[in-house]
């Protein structure tokens, strides 16, 4: 029986016992800032759960997994990042006012933890393992996706996790020549590369980046001093390990039985390599025809039908089930491939090391897009789309990072039938964003300023075929469209993805240039780079093997930039420039300079002034805050009259200036008159000709044109004489002649209206 605390004073003891936390905090320096790490009191039921905090940016990870293996044959490793918009002390802007479906800085955050970390874990593992990095603090001055790789790493190391030694990510920027170690945002708006690096102790993982044509020897400078950086968050998470980590869970490993592998090796011998020799240069189809016949037979001797039959036994009598027996020979097929590319530097579709694929590109291929490139690369086929559009159309930004709006997007689209396979359609995935945004990465160095060419822009990629870097095609294709398009780039870009075969540490390497899918799938390295001929813009690495050499990484370097030459010139084979004219279907934009004062007036009240403008000339209008006017629109006629009508609402009346202008309404004490688009004045009765008038309309009638001259602008309302204009007076002398007419009234700037028919020439109707 648990008996209750009987006082106030036992009871607050209670409480206090409750509320305590082991707690302990670790930090180091990187980079000239506080890294600090604690762990402890927050989510205690996880696996393992670290805060990490640089600046005012706080993240918390954790890392989770189940307590039995699944019956599949993939690792099931998850990874989200949340972006909490309390984190930065804003609202969502959706229309329920929360979180939904993660952004793209999210899921490009969750792809740069999920990449290092994936090929640590035992390939036959079979526990759900899930990752969550919760932004919970966002300071706006620190990134938050490297605080939660390394929060991420950190997690799983204290946890009962499987993961051999910890990761570790930096970010790095290029300033006049310096290297920055983990920038901050602010600093990022002068930096040349905003390189990221995850690593462990001894090798390189992984490396994503976005440069404006940086050299190879500068990327690879980078890269060693982000490896190199990343030595004091590695060390630190050892520590925590060895204070505070929980004991390893024993997971029970899917292994495939050594006795099947080494029966497979009997059974096919070399029929492998035969079959290798005669499918070269046949074809994805041919070659993966050829796989499948060998293991259908090789199934059929083990395994009953169907996936479900029970499991058999291997030639030593150790039970196996079908899964086991794929396993085996799709192991010793991958063995054989590799083996052929190492010893003879023959790779399944005979090709050489260094040889591309064959190469096509295509433009202005449908007649309303308003560019189009089809590049084609063996058989990665790839038909990207270009479409311009006003600056309203911008895409609006509601993420934790500091920019808002995004000018340039690209998008890219893996439907089924471009692998031959069938699967639902359900909006694009984590892959095909990751995609998007490289080739994004990769085109933005080039682009026009806003100022010089001011559209949005937006580019999708379709992949009709794929075999091996549809997205590097994707920077190929995308190049061609926006030169289709007559996007004044200021110069092309071109992508390879390259790839590795290795024995082992110091052993025997080949590099891959134009890996296709197969190679990707049974190699150690996936490195896509995009550049102009002057230098690296983009560039993504994925390292399956435990690090690579400087001079593997340089070769790979090299071997990238002269396979991006030769797509090069094929580039400026197809077209040599940007087209000189837009599409005709794309809208005209001009632009007009005004003073900012005049932003107001032009808006109006709630936007009815824009509205109404828009309305009357069929244009769509975007301003900015330093008084540029960007005028749209498909028709010449209706961007210059808006041009007019904004040159006058912004102009104002220049003080003893003649005008032409328009009676808009009469009254018996005088005329009021347009003299610029929207702005009007009064020409009082005294003032409408040399000698007395007795009525206005004996003079003037609505629709009339007349000259007047400008004698008095005041409090926003506008006096002008047309005897002035008639005597050849000077402002002296028409405001000497007006001053006894005291403040009888004046224009008050309003837009003009009334009936502009029946005009006569600029000396009225003649009656005096």
């Amino acid at each position: 029986m648990i008996e209750a605390p009987t006082t106030n004073s036992q009871r607050a003891q209670g409480v206090a016992a409750r509320m305590q936390h082991d707690e302990k905090t670790y930090s180091c320096q990187v980079g000239g800032a506080e890294w600090t790490f604690k762990t402890g009191k927050l989510a205690q039921l996880a696996g393992g759960a670290v805060s990490v905090q640089v600046g005012e940016t706080v993240v918390l990870a954790t890392a989770t997994s189940s307590k039995h293996k699944r019956p599949i044959d993939f690792l099931p490793l998850s990874v989200d990042v949340e972006e909490k918009m309390y984190a930065a002390g804003r609202i969502p802007g959706s229309f329920f006012r929360r979180e939904g479906r993660p952004s793209e800085v999210s899921i490009l955050a969750a792809r740069l933890i999920d990449r290092p970390l994936r090929p640590l874990f035992p390939k036959s593992m079979r526990n759900e393992i899930q990752v969550i990095a919760t932004v919970v603090s966002s300071d706006g001055l620190n990134y938050f996706d490297i605080p939660s790789l390394n929060g991420a790493s950190a997690a799983l190391m204290i946890s009962d996790i499987i993961l051999p030694e910890p990761v570790a990510g930096i970010r790095v920027g290029l300033i006049d020549d310096e290297l920055i170690i983990n920038p901050t945002t602010t600093q990022m708006e002068d930096s040349d590369l905003d390189l990221r690096v995850a690593g462990t102790e001894s090798a390189i993982l992984m490396v994503e980046g976005a440069a404006d044509e940086v050299d190879e020897d500068t990327m690879i400078r980078a890269i060693r001093a982000a490896h190199e950086a990343m030595q004091p968050i590695i060390q630190l998470q050892h520590r925590m390990r060895a204070e505070v980590g929980k004991p390893k869970r024993v997971f029970e490993l899917d292994e495939v039985p050594e006795s099947l592998m080494l029966a497979a090796a009997d059974h096919f011998g070399t029929r492998i390599d035969r079959m290798l020799e005669e499918t070269a240069g046949q074809g994805k189809e041919a070659l993966y025809g050829a796989v499948d016949d060998f293991q259908d037979e090789w199934m059929a001797l083990y395994v009953g039908e169907g996936d479900a039959a029970p499991a058999r036994t291997a030639p030593d009598g150790e039970a196996f089930s079908p899964k086991h027996a794929k396993s085996a020979f799709q192991s010793f097929y991958k063995g054989r491939v590799r083996e052929r590319i190492l010893a003879l530097g023959i790779r399944p579709d005979g090709r050489r090391p260094e040889q591309l694929r064959g190469l096509y590109g295509e433009v202005g291929m449908l007649p309303r897009a308003h560019g189009t490139g089809l590049f084609q690369r063996g058989e990665t086929q790839v038909l990207s789309f270009a479409t311009l559009g006003t600056l309203r159309d911008v895409q609006r930004l509601d993420n934790l990072r500091p920019e808002d709006t995004k000018r340039f997007m690209h998008h890219y689209n893996f439907p089924p039938f471009s692998t031959g396979e069938t699967w639902f359609l359900r909006g694009p995935k984590r892959r095909e964003i990751g995609h998007g945004a490289l080739v994004e990465t990769a085109l933005l160095p080039i682009l026009p300023d806003e100022d010089i060419f001011p559209y949005t822009i937006r580019v999708v990629s379709e992949a009709l075929s794929s075999n091996g870097s549809t997205s590097m095609a994707s920077v190929c294709g995308t190049t061609l469209a926006l030169m289709d398009a007559g996007v004044p780039i200021a110069m092309p870009v071109a992508g390879i993805a390259m790839g590795l075969i290795t024995e082992g540490a110091g052993g025997r390497y080949q590099i891959l240039t134009d890996i296709q899918g197969l190679e990707d799938h049974l190699g150690d390295m996936d490195f896509k780079v995009a550049g102009t001929e002057a230098g690296i813009t983009a560039l993504q690495m994925d390292i399956k093997v435990g690090g690579l050499s400087n001079e593997v990484l340089t070769q790979a370097m090299a071997q990238a930039r002269e396979a991006r030459l030769q797509i090069l010139d094929l580039i400026a084979e197809v077209l040599p420039a940007p087209r000189a004219e837009l599409h005709r279907y794309a809208p005209r934009i001009i632009s007009v300079k005004i003073d900012p004062e005049y932003i107001g007036k032009l808006i109006g009240p709630g936007g009815k002034n824009i509205r109404a403008l828009e309305e009357d000339t069929g244009v769509k209008i975007d301003i900015k805050e330093d008084g540029t006017v960007f005028i749209a629109s498909s028709e010449a006629e209706g961007a210059d009259r808006a041009k007019e009508i904004i040159a006058g609402l912004t102009e104002g009346a220049e003080l003893g200036k003649t005008y032409t202008g328009t009676v808009v309404r009469t009254t018996d004490f005088g005329a009021f008159v347009e003299i610029l688009p929207g702005l009007d004045g009064m020409v009082h009765i005294s003032q409408l000709a040399i000698e007395r008038v007795e009525t206005v309309n004996s003079v003037v009638e609505v629709g009339d044109e007349i000259l007047v001259m400008v004698t008095d602008v005041q409090d926003g309302k506008v006096r002008l004489s047309r005897q002035a204009v008639l005597e050849g007076w000077t402002l002296e002398q028409a405001r000497e002649s007006d001053s006894g007419l005291g403040g009888r009234g004046g224009g008050g700037g309003r837009r003009g209206g009334g009936d502009r028919g029946g005009r006569s020439g600029g000396g009225g109707r003649g009656r005096r």
